[in-house]
């Protein structure tokens, strides 16, 4: 695929997985009228799974970048799906879709290994948005729920002088300076223009930070941030 600007973008791959057809049909529309020229790669659909099983198998064979997934599936929900390909080490990010939007099960979402969360009924552009966001390494949750569960942490945040010194003693500060960014929701890109910087050298300081902390993905490291303190709502 060639952007507007004459450079040479590989397509983000993408597996659709819902137990409805039209669903599906839907999801794939979304894909395939997504414009490369308004916010980055073309998404190309390379399969498509009806249920858990048939998405675990598709994925360990076609290697998709991004799994868009419902959370709720025939024989292997959405939630076990995603956790069996996350720990099979495949390098695919996957996006849940739901039709609520609780706070438990997002929650259960991000446990699982899930890169996103979204409600079914997201309009297509913000779908699309969300699927390149997870593509080159992001995390998505709609403001709202984000906000919500920021609330539920708020009042149990431990104290950062007891729990952030050691939790995060690791970091050098610069490295810290990047995740107070990444907590925030910045993108790397954004994060390089904060802090004059390349975006080459803050994806080396994320991959340091989540290697020092043990953390399989952005989305663990925003909920590591909040938990030591380090982040706190509304600062």
């Amino acid at each position: 695929m060639t952007a507007g600007d004459g450079v040479a973008t590989r397509s983000v791959r993408v597996l659709l997985v819902d137990a409805a057809p039209m669903q599906r049909s839907g999801l794939r529309m979304a894909m395939s009228e997504a414009d490369p020229r308004a916010a980055g790669a073309a998404l190309a659909v390379v399969g498509e799974a009806a249920d858990g099983v048939e998405a675990v198998d598709l994925a360990r064979r076609l290697l998709p970048d991004v799994v868009v997934m419902d959370i709720a599936l025939p024989r292997l929900d959405g939630l076990r799906a995603t956790r069996a390909i996350r720990q099979s080490g495949l390098p695919v990010r996957i996006l849940i879709l739901a039709a609520q939007d609780g706070d438990e099960q997002v929650v259960a979402a991000v446990a699982a290994g899930a890169a996103g969360f979204l409600r079914k009924d997201v309009p297509a552009g913000e779908l699309v948005t969300a699927v390149r966001t997870v593509a080159t390494g992001g995390a998505v949750l709609a403001p709202l729920v984000l906000a919500r569960l920021i609330g539920r942490f708020a009042d149990a945040l431990p104290d950062p002088a007891t729990t952030a010194t050691d939790a995060l003693a690791g970091l050098t500060e610069r490295e810290r300076e990047v995740l107070v960014h990444v907590a925030r929701g910045h993108s790397n890109a954004e994060i390089a223009r904060a802090l004059t910087v390349s975006e080459t050298t803050i994806k080396t300081h994320v991959g340091h930070v989540l290697t020092k902390l043990g953390l399989r993905d952005r989305t663990q490291a925003v909920v590591l941030a909040y938990e030591t303190g380090l982040v706190k709502p509304g600062i």
